[in-house]
């Protein structure tokens, strides 16, 4: 019970900082990106007779859209350090920040990285494909993704079992992304600073989360071996 209590901890405390920095960070440098692709999104509903206010409820401006991003994203960051202590603990090899670093590399590879291969982050009104067939390849590519690193590097095998690994990271690369469906509402360069800055946080975060968790845990076991002495 007391190392679950620890696992807790150690999960709200590393997410919900790695969450806020990943908040701020994307605040300063991508949130002008997404204004200016909604401005140019709205201008062409407008200049087109299209309701954009009908599409569905969105938060207002200013201070509910700012809480609201900083509350998900927060939240996001604890969550996924849920899984990777879980990854990390499963793993059963002692945990440090050197191998949480590894462990949010890892993380990155999979949810972010390999998916952008394929499907990289896009502003508002860029076009993209169906969202029933991205979130599909999505998921196939972060499963793949996973077990493909985990075949090469944890997986106790030949030349074999590792280009199984291989085969694996590829396969959803195969197959192909989604095709996006319309034309883009958002000039070229816009859509690529975005995704270069969307990719580059999230790697940031990844590394920091890692960091903190692998911290965090070296600290924890550090305390309890302590004490009987």
């Amino acid at each position: 019970m007391d190392r679950f209590r620890a696992l807790m901890v150690t999960a709200l405390l590393a997410g919900a900082m790695s969450g806020l920095l990943l908040f701020v960070i994307q605040h300063v440098t991508m949130v002008p990106l997404i204004d200016r692709a909604e401005l140019l999104e709205n201008a062409a509903h407008a200049h087109g007779g299209m309701d954009h206010a009908a599409e569905g409820w969105e938060p207002a401006a200013g201070f509910q859209r700012v809480g609201l991003t900083a509350i998900a994203t927060t939240l996001s960051g604890i969550g996924f350090a849920s899984i990777l202590l879980a990854a990390m603990t499963l793993d059963g090899a002692q945990v440090n920040t050197r191998r949480g670093i590894l462990w949010g590399l890892a993380g990155f590879a999979c949810l972010v990285l390999a998916p952008a291969v394929g499907l990289p982050p896009k502003p508002p009104g860029a076009a993209v494909g169906s969202l029933e067939a991205r979130q599909l390849w999505w998921t196939g590519t972060v499963i793949a993704t996973a077990f493909g690193l985990w075949m090469i590097f944890r997986l106790p095998g030949n030349w074999g079992t590792r280009a199984g690994g291989v085969a694996l990271l590829l396969l959803p690369h195969a197959i192909g992304a989604p095709i996006p469906v319309g034309e883009d509402l958002a000039p070229p360069g816009l859509v690529r600073d975005f995704a270069l800055l969307s990719i580059g946080t999230n790697l940031l975060f990844w590394l920091v989360l890692g960091a903190l968790c692998g911290w965090l845990r070296e600290r924890g076991l550090g305390r309890r071996k302590a004490a009987p002495a």
